[in-house]
């Protein structure tokens, strides 16, 4: 077979058809590599240029603001609920003070620099192929449908749950007294 082929190319080369031979070879070449080319930049690490087109698709800025006010509503919730709970012990302005720095808090918080922050974290988890299948899931109306709904999402999960993590918190604060209490009886006890 291999003498066949030799033959051929000698044959071919006797002819005139050097050019054509070569530009075919150029070809074939070219279609390789590119493909080769292709299937590892996949693999390549994702650019920060790469990661900044991803959050410009998930409209970065606009979902944090969106989360923010979602996340600002329960807050606001608990800092009532808490007023009503202790109210007889608390100044009568106490609600309007704690709602005034909680706003000033999500107001303040530097997102543009949150979101320069995430860039090297992505980078280090995805590939330029993972961060270009992201682009076209998020460019697609099922994923634009789940960014329109995932502030609300958060919204009401942080809703549901944050009863039961005030309650761990507080059980949490109960027993770290406890154990404090424990260990400053247990050393005073050890010094008399």
């Amino acid at each position: 077979m291999l003498h066949r082929h030799s033959r051929f190319v000698r044959l071919s080369c006797a002819r005139g058809n050097t050019m054509k031979l070569f530009a075919f070879a150029s070809i074939l070449c070219f279609t390789f590599s590119t493909a080769f080319a292709q299937s590892g930049d996949s693999n390549a690490p994702a650019t920060r240029e790469d990661i900044q087109n991803y959050l410009n698709v998930m409209h970065a800025h606009e979902m944090m603001a969106q989360m923010a006010d979602s996340m600002s509503k329960p807050m606001h919730e608990m800092i009532h609920q808490q007023y009503i709970k202790d109210k007889d012990k608390l100044p009568a302005d106490f609600e309007e003070r704690m709602n005034r720095i909680m706003d000033s808090m999500f107001k303040e918080m530097p997102w543009d620099q949150m979101l320069d922050a995430e860039v090297p974290i992505y980078q280090k988890h995805f590939t330029k192929g993972d961060v270009n299948a992201l682009i076209a899931f998020y460019s697609s109306p099922t994923g634009q449908k789940m960014m329109r709904e995932l502030p609300e999402i958060m919204s009401e999960t942080m809703q549901s749950t944050m009863p039961m993590i005030q309650g761990q918190v507080e059980g949490i604060r109960v027993r770290v007294e406890q154990e404090f209490a424990q260990a400053l009886n247990g050393r005073e006890q050890k010094t008399n």
